[in-house]
């Protein structure tokens, strides 16, 4: 009974192995495509022209915002940089880049942020975000367009790469985060001595206006007091007349006549 058994279940297993495995593989086939259609066309002309007015719409200043982002410098590998930008572009998002409720500027906004949720699971894995820290990283202070624009960078080289071939999103970049994690936290205390430099040059420059102006000052003083002690000078020597001179001369002719 148990060769019978054994044998009238062989038969079944047999015949579904094959069978379920090529359900697997065209079910596998069709989720693989159905991916890779799904990220590749994800970002669009669209997102891009939206970001284009946002960059479009900011005023001109020189005011500078601190932010962290990825060392391109270190992290030279394009999928691996990208792979780290996005996670930090969407704090960017969510924290900086901050409009007034219900503008069009917020609005744009709130379409890039859905947008970069749905490219997650195309981008990024999930043990990858724990690789939110300060490894390849390093402070930046950009204007709000020079900010924009890194936005617009990564959502155009995250689309050009998807289109490319979405699999190369796949590579695990922990090789490459770990050689750059010593030299970011050095970079990083680097980094703000560049906004500092005009105060550096103020406490430099400050001193020195203030000696030249007191020498300044001190000359003036100096030529003051010397042009009103010629001037006292030229008052006073009228008065003082030389042997000779007319006065001195009808002086002398005033004679005492007998009375």
């Amino acid at each position: 009974m148990t060769a019978r058994g054994a044998a009238g279940r062989c038969p079944p297993e047999i015949w579904l192995g094959p069978r379920m495995l090529l359900v697997c593989l065209l079910v596998s086939r069709s989720v693989t495509k159905d991916t890779s259609d799904h990220c590749s066309h994800l970002i669009g002309d669209g997102h891009l022209a939206l970001l284009q007015k946002l960059i479009d719409s900011q005023m001109e200043t020189s005011c500078q915002i601190a932010i962290q982002f990825v060392d391109r410098e270190q992290l030279s590998d394009p999928v691996c940089y990208l792979k780290k930008a996005f996670l930090l572009m969407q704090d960017l998002m969510e924290y900086t880049l901050r409009f007034k409720d219900n503008t069009p500027n917020a609005m744009a906004i709130v379409k890039l942020q859905e947008l970069s949720w749905q490219l997650k699971g195309c981008v990024t894995k999930a043990h990858e975000d724990q690789d939110k820290n300060k490894s390849c990283v390093r402070i930046f202070y950009e204007t709000p367009l020079q900010l924009l624009e890194k936005v617009k960078n990564v959502f155009n080289e995250t689309r050009n790469l998807l289109k490319k071939d979405w699999k190369l999103f796949s590579k695990n970049c922990n090789d490459s985060f770990a050689k750059c994690s010593s030299q970011g936290h050095e970079r990083q205390h680097v980094g703000p001595s560049e906004p500092q430099l005009p105060g550096f040059v103020f406490r430099l420059l400050v001193p020195s206006i203030i000696l030249v102006l007191l020498a300044v000052g001190g000359l003036l003083f100096y030529r003051r007091r010397w042009r009103s002690h010629r001037e006292h000078q030229t008052v006073d020597s009228p008065m003082e007349q030389p042997e000779g001179s007319p006065l001195t001369q009808e002086e002398d002719t005033q004679v005492e006549l007998p009375v």
